[in-house]
């Protein structure tokens, strides 16, 4: 693959290429019709977003899940689309979709390298927030996951109910 990125036919292909498990593909798809919707929402109330970035993003944000089910999974999916040719924008995606985003102590605590964890362009908020709405490939109340990272980690819960509020004011839902 070249810089330019993937269509959604190529991205899963990468998903398969890199043996990612069905359920997980089956997730990347439901992000990315998701992010779709939103982004076009977005765009629709006067806002610039790369759609192409958006689905492209969606559909491989858990490719790093072929090698690692931990945290570190957006990172190890990072590098693999680094690691064949596709853009910078897409790996940041990959790279701060995680938790709402993973905060420069959280980093340095994982040992993970220096690096800007959490999503900052409208792209990486998108996709971030849209996976926090699917579940097992059904979109579910955002309410569900902020409860269940409440029990596990209180300012992963925050980050994602910041998140929920900034994409429903931009929608102006």
């Amino acid at each position: 693959m070249n810089s330019r990125l993937p269509s959604r036919e190529q991205a899963i292909e990468l998903l398969r290429k890199n043996n990612c498990p069905p359920e997980v593909i089956r997730h990347c798809e439901a992000v990315a019709d998701l992010a779709l919707e939103i982004a076009q929402k977005l765009q629709n109330k006067g806002l610039k977003v790369d759609m192409h970035l958006v689905e492209a993003g969606a559909l491989l944000h858990d490719i790093g899940r072929s090698k690692s089910h931990s945290v570190d999974h957006g990172l190890v999916g990072a590098e693999i689309v680094l690691s064949v040719g596709l853009p910078e924008a897409l790996a940041r995606i990959i790279k701060r979709h995680v938790g709402g985003g993973i905060t420069e102590q959280e980093a340095t605590y994982f040992g993970w390298p220096k690096d800007v964890y959490v999503p900052e362009t409208l792209e990486e908020k998108i996709v971030s927030y849209a996976d926090k709405r699917i579940d097992n490939g059904k979109r579910v109340p955002i309410e569900m996951e902020i409860a269940r990272l409440s029990a596990e980690h209180k300012e992963a819960a925050e980050r994602v109910r910041n998140l929920h509020e900034e994409i429903t004011i931009l929608q102006g839902n």
